[in-house]
């Protein structure tokens, strides 16, 4: 069955904008992750250098004191992983929403 293919101006969307704004909402995703883990990264190796060099060791410190120095690098990765999450959501979301309203269009075509 051949459909004819026009430039499909739905009720709601417009084909075209709707697959450039999930394009683009997936590349800019992987954007802020990659930002946000080279952000983490580079304070994690300045904190390790620190560390290993003995700057952030106190006599007494127990075992608790020193897990408590590396909980603040995955913390600043967490906003990234949110960001990137959030427009991935956003890129499958409008995905869906668009192939419902053409797989409506064709079903009210075809009765």
């Amino acid at each position: 069955m051949q459909e004819k293919r026009d430039n499909f101006y739905a009720t709601y969307f417009n084909k075209d904008t709707v697959l450039k704004f999930s394009r683009w909402a997936g590349i800019f995703a992987w954007v802020v992750l990659v930002i946000y883990g080279a952000i983490a990264l580079n304070s994690f190796i300045q904190f390790m250098t620190q560390f290993m060099s003995g700057l952030f060791y106190q006599k007494g410190m127990s075992v608790f004191d020193l897990i408590s120095f590396f909980t603040p690098y995955p913390m600043q990765l967490a906003p990234g992983v949110a960001y990137f999450f959030a427009l991935k959501f956003l890129q499958h979301a409008s995905l869906i929403l668009l192939d419902i309203e053409e797989s409506a269009r064709r079903t009210a075509r075809e009765k």
